[in-house]
């Protein structure tokens, strides 16, 4: 699929504004809440190993709270679209939000105040809530065909999503009993799977689409783009098994084909934007940029960590660099576009038409929050390089600095959404439409 199928064919299956905009908004507070965690938990962070406390904390509300809530909300809106399917019914995934929201909630405040029970139920209800997410991302994986190496990103995305919530009950449950017998090894196989498994193969995949939509280009050739996945996907399996038997060289292995995966990938993606038609694509891509050097690099301080050439602090400089330099920095630059991009698609302006993205959002929010997001991960990065808690809590406090600038152009574009009127359907879409745009109970 091109950009102009994408493009052309994303209204008739849109969702109510407030489905997806519900995931985007809470994951923006949760934004603002790491950092403000990261502040305090400054003094352990730099040799973060594991353990409940505000570090831990800090972690999950990255990964539940920014990324997989961003990641949800996006792929229920993406997803229809590019496998041409659209969901069966809305209210599903309303639940899934009320179910993951007070449960993410929960298992994090349980994370930072060391309560266990808080963790357990927290867990519990984000694994209902995830469940039923896999459910509908399974539904609307099965049979699609239009875009097969988005659809194998997808559903490697699932078995990772099952697995992941697995290990996180167990870890949850083996705080009070200890029945693991190594829970730094189950740990570290979640944070493979959250991370490269769940996260990652959406990242990977949505980039199929979307940067080729951004840059007016054709989606990368399919020869190359199914060796790249399977790259990554065996660099997760080898991971994960690596993480679970403790075996040393496995993980050194997966770290090496990781390597190849994500020298396919960039290579796709230079491709793409090197026959597309767009050239300038803005701050926004600033960021990709970033992201995929950070994607670059993952694999390699991974191999560091693992053969002890990069100091006590390479194993949280490399989930500092996966989690905020990759994934984090990736995500922020794609919501600059995808955020007014379906807001536009919701409205209409007094004149008639769609409106300019440029009347969407501000510019000067999104220039602060680049240049803090920027400065907060490299002082984060140097501070846990010579162990230094007082830089740690300084480029926090830039990093939160950021995420209220971010905050103040989400909400630039959700004033933008409420204020303008709602178009008017074609008869071809009337039903869709008319079905979309009912009040939303939730």
């Amino acid at each position: 699929m091109n950009a102009g199928a994408f493009l052309g064919s994303a209204k008739s299956r849109l969702l109510p504004a407030s489905v997806p905009f519900r995931f985007f908004v809470a994951a923006q507070a949760c934004h603002i809440l790491l950092w403000l965690a990261l502040i305090i938990a400054a003094a352990d962070f730099t040799r973060f190993r594991g353990g409940t406390g505000p570090a831990l904390a800090s972690v999950h509300l990255l990964t539940i709270g920014v990324l997989m809530l961003t990641a949800i909300g996006a792929a229920v809106q993406l997803l229809p679209v590019a496998t041409v399917k659209p969901l069966a019914a809305v209210w599903p995934i309303r639940l899934t939000f009320w179910l993951l929201l007070p449960g993410a909630a929960a298992l994090i405040a349980g994370m930072a105040i060391s309560d266990v029970m808080l963790m357990i139920g927290g867990a519990l209800a984000c694994t209902l809530g995830l469940a039923l997410f896999a459910a509908l991302l399974a539904a609307n994986l099965r049979g699609a065909s239009s875009m097969p190496v988005v659809s194998a990103y997808g559903w490697a995305a699932f078995g990772s999503l099952i697995l992941l919530v697995a290990l996180g009950v167990a870890l949850a449950f083996d705080n009070s009993s200890g029945f693991l017998s190594d829970h730094a090894g189950v740990a570290l196989a979640h944070m493979i799977l959250g991370g490269f498994g769940f996260m990652g193969m959406l990242a990977l995949g949505f980039s199929h689409i979307l940067v080729p939509m951004f840059a007016l280009s054709n989606s990368p050739k399919t020869s190359l783009a199914w060796s790249g996945f399977v790259a990554a996907l065996a660099a997760i399996v080898l991971g994960v098994a690596g993480a679970l038997l403790a075996v040393n060289a496995l993980l050194i292995t997966a770290c090496m084909v990781g390597v190849i995966a994500a020298a396919l990938h960039l290579w796709l993606m230079q491709t793409v934007l090197t026959i597309g038609m767009r050239k300038r694509l803005g701050l926004s891509f600033v960021l990709v940029r970033v992201s995929w050097a950070m994607l670059a690099l993952t694999p390699l301080i991974g191999i560091a960590a693992l053969q002890g050439w990069a100091g006590e602090g390479a194993p949280t400089l490399f989930g500092l660099i996966m989690l905020g330099g990759w994934l984090m920095t990736f995500l922020f630059g794609v919501l600059q576009r995808i955020l007014p991009f379906l807001a536009s698609m919701h409205v209409t302006r007094a004149s008639g038409g769609p409106p300019l993205l440029t009347d969407l959002g501000g510019a000067t929010p999104l220039r602060i929050h680049a240049v803090c997001h920027l400065a907060a991960l490299a002082g984060l990065a140097v501070a846990i390089a010579i162990d230094n808690p007082l830089l740690a809590a300084s480029a926090a406090l830039i990093g939160f600095g950021g995420a209220l600038a971010f905050a103040a152009y989400v909400a630039g574009i959700l004033k933008a959404l409420v204020a303008a009127p709602v178009p008017r359907p074609t008869e071809k879409g009337a039903r869709h439409v008319r079905q979309s745009h009912q009040p939303d109970p939730a």
